[in-house]
């Protein structure tokens, strides 16, 4: 027995006639006589009682038609959501983002996504780049905006931010009237980083070794917004995206270029090469993919 058995005679029974029956179901009278046959075999029951061209419903076949109207109408309900699925109708996409990444490039393409796809749910969750890798690995989320370099055997990914890193510091420091400063000058600098589990953490200290110093970091935090508050009061000078950096007040905080060496930011998305992906969240990655490259 399969589901179009069922399908043929909640048909028949409803119709009372196999021809309109087969008129209502586009097949011939022969498929669904036999189909129907087949059926009362496979369950050793008579379910029609055929009386010249009427047909009705035998005591077994009172009892499998409840039963067989559930059964078709349970099966049409998956059918749909399924297809509500496939097409995008529904879904749920659960991404983690940096603070300081969701809202300089994500407001704009959520709100067009969620326009032409109203029934996906997204569920935004803000972590530092290192930690949403970790989610992404281990599956608790299905993509993350992480800063490159990321584990390329591991994750799929497209680039879609390419900026540097600038120095921003209160506006009487000494270097503050400077357009550019290399890294060595800032040896004896007090730093504001973002926490561990935040990619530029490593990513500084890593630069100041390189040059012969190991940063002297007075606080770490992870909001961007607070770290600029901090430089704002003179406590330290930090080191962050040049998209972070845009539109900070020059009477209270001054940005200064980083050069010698120039420190690259280029965010990516990425999601996990042998890991399942929804239809929702395969779109998405497509819509933002095509979104972002428009922008550039």
């Amino acid at each position: 027995m399969d589901i179009r058995h069922l399908q043929y005679f909640v048909e028949v029974a409803r119709s009372k006639s196999f021809t309109k029956a087969a008129e209502s179901l586009y097949i011939t009278q022969p498929t669904i006589s036999k189909m129907i046959r087949n059926l009362e075999e496979e369950l050793g029951v008579t379910l029609l009682d055929r009386v010249g061209k009427k047909v009705e419903l035998t005591d077994a076949g009172m009892i499998i038609y409840e039963q067989a109207q559930q059964i078709t109408q349970a099966f049409q309900n998956l059918t749909d959501q399924l297809q509500d699925v496939i097409s995008v109708k529904k879904g749920r996409i659960r991404m983690g983002l940096p603070p300081m990444v969701g809202a300089s490039f994500f407001p704009e393409v959520i709100g067009k996504f969620r326009e032409q796809y109203p029934g996906v749910a997204i569920e935004l969750v803000e972590n530092g780049a290192k930690k949403g890798e970790e989610e992404v690995r281990h599956g608790s989320l299905d993509l993350g905006v992480v800063v490159l370099p990321t584990d390329e055997e591991e994750f799929h990914s497209f680039s879609f931010v390419k900026k540097v890193l600038k120095v921003i510091m209160h506006p009487s420091h000494p270097l503050a009237q400077r357009a550019a400063v290399s890294l060595a000058e800032l040896a004896e600098e007090s730093f504001l980083l973002f926490r561990e589990d935040f990619a530029l953490h490593d990513r500084v200290i890593e630069e100041c070794i390189s040059v012969g110093f190991r940063p002297h970091v007075v606080y770490e935090s992870s909001q961007w917004d607070f770290i600029r508050e901090m430089v704002a009061a003179n406590l330290g000078i930090a080191l962050l995206p040049e998209t972070i950096c845009e539109g900070m007040d020059p009477a209270r905080i001054r940005v200064v270029s980083l050069v010698d060496p120039v420190i690259p930011w280029h965010l990516a998305m990425i999601w996990k090469k042998d890991r399942y992906l929804s239809f929702a969240a395969r779109e998405w990655i497509r819509f933002t993919r095509k979104h972002m490259e428009n922008k550039e």
